[in-house]
């Protein structure tokens, strides 16, 4: 762009977006307050008893789970609601994933998971997204998947997130495409999925004057799928994985990206790709920046 971005102009794109920006010297603080209080106020939980996480630890939700059916229009519409909200609540986008899973069919076990996500949005309204001043910009990622996690098609869901310094940048949530076989596939097919966006990131962060020099780090928590991404040595115990998942190989044989270890209490994008107890949960999403606003109190941790 010929010249940065006026304050008036971040006001205005906020605006129209449904963003709250508050910035100060030293940081800004993006949230979606406004919104919050909208979907509470359209589904009726104005009043509604807050809860300190969205999801219930080790809950296993299925399309083919009993009870009474409920109102797909109405379903469809909190649950799109809810996804438009983790554009700055990424400490609900795996949820809101798993809940939408069931939008063509709705139970009264799926409405209630979704209840429970506006009941922790009640406890948790002024949270946002903080970024704070910093001229570090080094990339850095972080990439997980549970295994097996859908009860019916046993399919993965895969979570990355980046860090620019100490700032989310980008993050994902989604399901695997493919069934895998082993925990270490499962996290392999993540780890490629996180380079192929490493790739795309480094190109544009180029674009914009934030050249990477050096080589950016994906961190997994499985050194077998690191093994595998490093060594050809291992191309008979892989050879039933599509081909297209070896393009990590030839990133890190270039120096564009390099596969890190660590251990799976620092692995921040758990809070992307599983339940987890409250103390996890709170822990990670802290990591991610979420946190209350700094002009006001809330209830939430």
């Amino acid at each position: 762009m010929s010249k940065e971005f006026e304050m008036t102009d971040i006001e205005l794109m906020a605006y129209y977006l449904g963003i709250e920006v508050n910035q100060k010297e030293e940081d800004i603080f993006i949230s979606q307050e406004s919104y919050a209080k909208e979907i509470l106020k359209k589904f009726k939980m104005n009043d509604c008893k807050p809860i300190s996480t969205p999801v219930e630890c080790r809950v296993k939700l299925s399309k083919h789970d009993e009870g009474e059916d409920i109102d797909s229009t109405f379903f469809k519409s909190l649950v799109g609601s809810l996804r438009y909200l983790t554009c700055t609540r990424p400490d609900i986008l795996y949820v809101v994933g798993l809940v939408s899973r069931y939008m063509e069919n709705p139970k009264t076990i799926h409405f209630k998971a979704a209840n429970r996500i506006l009941r922790y949005i009640k406890g948790t309204i002024n949270f946002g997204l903080l970024y704070s001043f910093s001229n570090y910009y080094k990339l850095v990622g972080y990439s997980d998947s549970d295994w097996g996690g859908d009860v019916d098609d046993r399919k993965s869901t895969i979570g990355f997130v980046f860090f620019i310094g100490d700032t989310t940048f980008t993050w994902m949530s989604k399901k695997q495409p493919i069934v895998t076989l082993s925990t270490c596939e499962a996290e392999y097919v993540a780890a490629t999925s996180s380079v192929c966006h490493a790739i795309w990131l480094r190109n544009l962060l180029k674009e914009l004057g934030l050249p990477q020099e050096e080589p950016t780090e994906i961190c997994v928590d499985n050194k077998l799928a690191i093994a595998l991404s490093k060594n050809p040595v291992f191309h008979d115990r892989s050879k039933h994985i599509d081909t297209r998942y070896h393009f990590i190989r030839e990133c890190i044989a270039r120096k564009e990206v390099q596969i890190k270890y660590v251990k799976s209490q620092d692995q921040a994008v758990d809070i992307f790709t599983k339940p987890l107890k409250q103390e996890d949960f709170v822990k990670f999403k802290s990591l991610l920046g979420v946190t209350r606003s700094s002009l006001r109190g809330g209830v939430g941790s």
